[in-house]
């Protein structure tokens, strides 16, 4: 991004900023439900030299990367099969279909009861949240590959087994990484809703249900800013990737 589109870009968050602090400086809403922004950085600076929010951000980071890694892995594999295989994928999707309408969140309830409340269940629903989308993107990436170029490689001599790993994976990276930063952003909603629904004790969310109970709408603010800076994070990360590894033959 060049230096004019970030700065454009930072106009209106400044703006933004500007407005909320002098209404919360103007005591059109009581300061403890709409507090200043400074007072929010200040808070959030607290948070971070006390451990506190580092501790609980680590632990939702960590549920993050295991549920992502596992569901992201295993939504391209399902996807790769599907799409090159028409019969596995008519065998799989109407069962697929019915199970991806279902929120992430919604399995809760009952994995809380097949397997209690511990680390175990933000991963598995992690997994479920970034399991669809991955999978969705995948098979629609490999479909959309122009077939003249799977022949021409046949007719090369690429055998069955090089022709996807070679030629259909990398021609389909860029719905894949669509699929790779949508599975990102709903783990980061899911794991934060999970460790509020389910009260485990450590996690931003946990952070979230704590303040909520002190009245603490500053700390509330700052974990949310920090969800926010997460969720952009790996957003630019993934995009990052997928451009060093499409920019050869893009």
């Amino acid at each position: 991004m060049s230096v004019r589109g970030m700065v454009v870009g930072c106009v209106p968050i400044i703006v933004f900023t500007l407005v909320w602090e002098c209404v919360a400086r103007m005591q059109v809403v009581p300061g403890d439900l709409f507090p200043p922004f400074s007072t929010v950085i200040v808070t959030l600076y607290g948070l971070l030299m006390s451990g506190v929010l580092l501790d609980n951000l680590a632990s939702s980071l960590f549920r993050v990367l295991a549920g992502l890694l596992l569901g992201s892995v295993a939504g391209i594999m399902m996807g790769t099969v599907m799409g090159c295989r028409e019969v596995i994928d008519r065998s799989f999707h109407p069962i697929l279909s019915l199970l991806y309408p279902i929120p992430a969140i919604g399995w809760a309830p009952l994995l809380m009861i097949w397997i209690g409340i511990g680390e175990i269940l933000p991963i598995i629903l992690i997994f479920l949240c970034s399991f669809f989308p991955v999978l969705y993107s995948t098979i629609t990436g490999i479909k959309g590959v122009d077939p003249d170029v799977i022949n021409a490689a046949r007719t090369l001599g690429a055998s069955d087994l090089r022709v996807p790993v070679t030629i259909i994976l990398p021609l389909a990276l860029p719905d894949i990484f669509t699929g790779l930063r949508l599975g990102a952003g709903m783990a980061w909603r899911v794991v934060i809703a999970v460790e509020m629904v389910a009260m485990i004790s450590t996690g931003i969310g946990a952070l979230l249900i704590r303040s909520e109970s002190l009245l603490r709408v500053d700390t509330i603010i700052a974990c949310l800013i920090v969800l926010s800076v997460m969720c952009l994070t790996f957003e630019r990360i993934f995009q990052y990737a997928e451009t060093r590894l499409t920019e050869k033959w893009r």
